[in-house]
């Protein structure tokens, strides 16, 4: 019997952020040049991928946000815009030691890759599921949450396990900003609406932190005790499942994946997926 995974196929050019292109085998960021090492996913939105310093030097993560078109309609105004809006973050948040540091732009020879993100590379593995982890890292990724939002930025994307790196020092580190929110700079953007709309992405982002310590550190729940479920919650999963299992039957009948439609029985799933599938469980 074939495995599921090899029963898929390879995503279509229309379903690949860079169409039928891959991502380039050679980069230049902050004058070094870097050498692809490996590919971590390529989906419709993104394709993300290691580089190796030519010479000494970190590794870095880059990630190559949207170029392809979908039926004749241009997306690279958009890869370009998710690109841009994640370096911002990373800036903004470049003092904090749980955030990886931007590096600088990405040019493939002189030209400069816009729909391109890069930042230092974390030593680690993405939180697996089932895994147990040491007493401080939740009490420092709440730190960390904590000052995000005391800066006015709202996280927006911490549902995803695979966001959140453990790294080889233990600690937690959070990576992938493409659809983190800040206020607007701009004081007549800052309206009592959009502060409120902001508030409610923080409480989401401690809402879905609580979730991951209830999984793996429920003996510190009692450190975050009067972090409920916000009401916007059960609203929110009204539309987003319904979506997502139509995304998922669409994704099989393409026979992009196979079963019920879950990213790890993708032909090519993403790094998060491979390793989570691949390794033993962490426990105490």
């Amino acid at each position: 019997m074939i495995p599921p995974r090899l029963a898929a196929r390879p995503r279509p050019a229309f379903l690949r952020a860079l169409g039928d292109d891959d991502v380039p085998p050679l980069v230049t960021c902050a004058g070094q040049s870097y050498r692809l090492e490996r590919l971590l996913k390529h989906d419709s939105w993104a394709a993300s991928a290691v580089y190796r310093p030519v010479g000494a030097g970190k590794r870095l993560k880059v990630k190559f946000n949207r170029t392809a078109s979908v039926f004749g309609v241009p997306l690279a105004w958009l890869g370009h815009q998710l690109a841009r809006h994640e370096a911002w973050m990373l800036r903004a948040l470049h003092d904090l030691p749980q955030i990886p540091r931007w590096v600088g732009d990405v040019y493939l020879g002189k030209q400069r890759l816009r729909h391109a993100v890069a930042h230092e590379w974390i030593p680690g593995h993405p939180l697996s599921k089932g895994e147990w982890v040491d007493d401080a890292f939740f009490p420092t990724l709440y730190s960390t949450l904590r000052e995000m939002h005391r800066r006015g930025i709202a996280y927006v994307d911490l549902h995803k396990r695979e966001n959140i790196i453990v790294g080889h020092d233990g600690r937690p580190y959070l990576i992938d900003f493409q659809i983190s929110q800040a206020l607007p700079t701009c004081w007549v953007c800052r309206h009592r609406l959009t502060r409120q709309a902001l508030r409610i992405l923080q409480a989401s982002d401690l809402y879905h932190f609580v979730k991951h310590v209830r999984l793996h550190r429920p003996d510190q729940l009692r450190l975050y005790a009067g972090i409920d479920r916000p009401w916007w919650i059960t609203l929110h999963r009204g539309v987003a499942v319904p979506f997502r299992t139509l995304r998922r039957r669409l994704l099989v009948r393409l026979g992009v994946r196979t079963g019920v439609g879950h990213a790890s029985s993708e032909y090519f799933p993403e790094d998060a997926l491979y390793q989570e599938r691949n390794q033993p469980r962490r426990a105490a």
